[in-house]
């Protein structure tokens, strides 16, 4: 195996770890029905959180490395688009999610009451963040689809 070889298993490889944890990340916080699971289940999707850096820099790095050897640069629509909605997805994550969940796992991890039913403020800043998550997946979806099929 050549070092093009190489660094598209990488690629790969930075591919599911980045996309995975996102795509579970929600699903897991969703299923928490008191604050503390709620609690438990914050401090999981927050440690997952890492895997899904590392798979990004893992990404951005092996992609730099394919396109130098290939030579192909920015030369390609598809992967124009694909890192346009790569960075969309990215600025919706870091700037809109993220900030709301550190809140939101502050707070949960200030209340006592562990075992009673997650109030309603909490499941309303929750539900707010549902969207721009769906979008984040819709756009996640995207630019896999363009990588893999190279439509234009």
């Amino acid at each position: 195996m050549g070092l093009f070889g190489l660094l598209l298993v990488l690629h790969i490889l930075s591919s599911i770890a980045f996309i995975g944890p996102a795509f579970v990340t929600p699903i897991i916080r969703r299923s928490a029905r008191t604050v503390g699971q709620l609690h438990f289940v914050l401090g999981i999707t927050a440690k997952l959180t890492i895997i899904t850096k590392i798979g990004g820099t893992g990404l951005i790095l092996t992609g730099v490395g394919l396109m130098i050897i290939t030579k192909m640069g920015l030369s390609q629509m598809w992967l124009n688009v694909s890192i346009l909605l790569a960075l969309l997805m990215v600025g919706l994550i870091d700037g809109w999610i993220e900030p709301r969940m550190k809140k939101i796992r502050k707070t949960i991890s200030e209340r006592q009451d562990q075992g009673n039913d997650i109030p309603d403020e909490f499941g309303l800043q929750l539900k707010k963040i549902v969207p721009i998550e769906m979008a984040a997946m819709l756009l996640m979806i995207a630019v896999l689809v363009l990588m893999v099929v190279k439509p234009f």
